[in-house]
């Protein structure tokens, strides 16, 4: 039986790593390049990862703007939701009101409201 392990090996190699199941070890990739990219390869995958992304969610997928307001989110990165939500990505207005309502920040809820995303109006009207 062969396991694949799509994606990059550990430090700066990329490419699809296959390796060999082995009796009560099936399922676990003993090749060579099995485990956890931890090096500049990682970093390389990631940056990818987003650019493709927003090549999709520029050409309308809304998944892949979903996936990216999620990247940005995780990264602390309010400048990339906003102009997901500018460009009409609801789940970045839902990440956005998420966040200006545990800051109780009223403006910016103001603001997301006023770029499309209703619920951000009505946690404004329950926070006033």
């Amino acid at each position: 039986m062969t396991n694949t392990n799509m994606g990059t090996g550990t430090g700066t190699g990329t490419g699809m790593n296959t390796g060999t199941d082995t009796g009560a070890g099936a399922g676990m990739n003993t090749g060579a390049g099995a485990g956890m990219n931890t090096g500049a390869g990682a970093n390389m995958k990631a940056n990818n990862d987003r650019e493709t992304l927003r090549v999709l969610a520029d050409a309308g997928n809304e998944t892949a703007a979903d996936r990216l307001a999620d990247l940005a989110d995780a990264a602390g990165d309010l400048d990339e939701l906003s102009a997901l939500l500018d460009e009409g990505c609801i789940h970045a207005g839902f990440l956005l009101t998420r966040r200006a309502a545990a800051a109780g920040d009223l403006r910016e809820l103001q603001r997301i409201s006023d770029a499309g995303y209703d619920e951000a109006g009505s946690e404004l009207d329950r926070m006033l």
